[in-house]
């Protein structure tokens, strides 16, 4: 066996970032860009106004200060007119400041009578004029290493980028083994078990960007698994739920080897989730989970998500870890790294009592997992431990 650590990394090793697409910008939210996206003008493109005043020559502003009016700028209105000495133009926030002027004086410090200002006793210091480019440069470049958020698109959209190039969405093809299956809302009979792992494993790709195919669920004969292999031709991953293990009727590692797999390794020092997989078949990366839903899913956070990422052009590394205290003590670890379902309340982590690998009700209430080093001592309450944020 070999650690989670040395699986992860040769997990990662089989994937590589997927071509770019060019997609509209209203669909770019949370998508991973493949190019830096280039300002294809300044912003502002001008000097602009920051507040609703008027705009004149600054050396000649003091307290009692006369000006004479001669035109008005507004956004998108922008004056022709020059400002001279003792020439002042009304401006509104936003406007292009006009030739001549470098400040605004603002509206609350001016007494108007007519087309004449004059300036108050009150008088500011501020120059309120927004230089051209003060946001950004023609030409610089945004190249976020992360899913982009709302606040990416309203820059791309002021860089008047409207088709970013993003990297393509993995396709993932999910095969559950297992002639005890039927698919939920089938009638099941008293030996059977609904396939239940598939709909996470999808949801949680999905989640991470990537596009899910369930496939029907591959029976334990090589004629079946076979035929799955073949209906997961043209996906960037694929990942089989069960019949990874060496019993009888745990066909995947055999069939694929038979069709060419590659295989990366086989079984790691990992609870729950020992009976991993990985390799390549026909130039795909393949992922092998357990079958139990658990294993399933703790195997999908610390395998499947890095390597999703890894696809979407971002770091190979592992799931963000986080640390927190335990809320109660826990005993010494064994020869495999545990991931224990817990709680984190109020800042403690609360391990759960049950840690089976088969029970859905323990994982589905449980928002962290603790990562329990192989051969880990004995851990007090209050003791910091690492965790991984479900």
């Amino acid at each position: 066996m070999i650690t989670v650590d040395q699986a992860l990394d040769r997990v990662l090793a089989l994937v590589a970032p997927l071509p770019g697409e060019e997609i509209a910008l209203r669909a770019a939210a949370g998508r991973v860009l493949a190019q830096p996206v280039c300002a294809a003008r300044a912003q502002p493109p001008f000097a602009a106004s920051a507040m609703d005043g008027y705009a004149v020559q600054g050396d000649a502003v003091r307290p009692g200060a006369r000006f004479t009016v001669i035109g008005e700028s507004a956004a998108g209105r922008a004056c022709a007119l020059a400002v001279g000495p003792g020439q002042a133009i009304r401006i509104f926030t936003g406007a292009p400041v006009p030739p001549g002027a470098d400040r605004v004086v603002i509206q609350e410090d001016v007494t108007r009578d007519g087309d004449t200002i004059t300036l108050r006793e009150s008088l500011d210091t501020g120059l309120h004029v927004r230089p051209a480019g003060n946001d950004f440069a023609k030409g610089a470049q945004w190249f976020p290493r992360r899913p982009l958020t709302p606040s990416d698109l309203v820059l791309l959209a002021a860089m008047n980028c409207a088709r970013p190039i993003v990297t393509r969405k993995p396709v993932i093809a999910l095969i559950a083994t297992g002639d005890e299956l039927v698919m939920p809302g089938e009638v099941a009979q008293d030996d059977q078990i609904i396939a239940s792992n598939t709909f996470g494993l999808a949801a949680m790709a999905e989640g991470a960007g990537a596009i899910a195919r369930i496939l029907p669920i591959a029976r334990d004969n090589a004629r079946a698994l076979t035929a799955a292999f073949d209906m997961a031709r043209g996906a960037d991953m694929i990942v089989t739920i069960g019949g990874a293990s060496v019993g009888d009727y745990d066909l995947v590692g055999r069939v694929a080897g038979d069709l060419g797999m590659e295989r990366s390794f086989y079984k790691i020092a990992m609870r729950p989730g020992k009976p991993l997989m990985a390799g390549r078949l026909r130039d795909t990366p393949i992922l092998g989970l357990p079958g139990n839903p658990v294993s399933a899913m703790v195997c999908g956070h610390v395998f499947m998500l890095p390597a999703l990422r890894a696809l979407l052009g971002l770091a190979k590394t592992a799931a963000p870890r986080l640390t927190a205290p335990l809320a109660e003590g826990l005993a010494a670890n064994g020869a495999r790294e545990h991931f224990m379902r817990a709680n984190l309340i109020d800042g403690a982590l609360h391990p759960a009592e049950r840690q089976d690998s088969a029970l859905t009700t323990v994982l589905a209430g449980a928002n962290a997992l603790i990562l329990r080093p192989t051969n880990d001592t004995s851990r007090k309450s209050g003791e910091i431990v690492t965790y991984l944020p479900l």
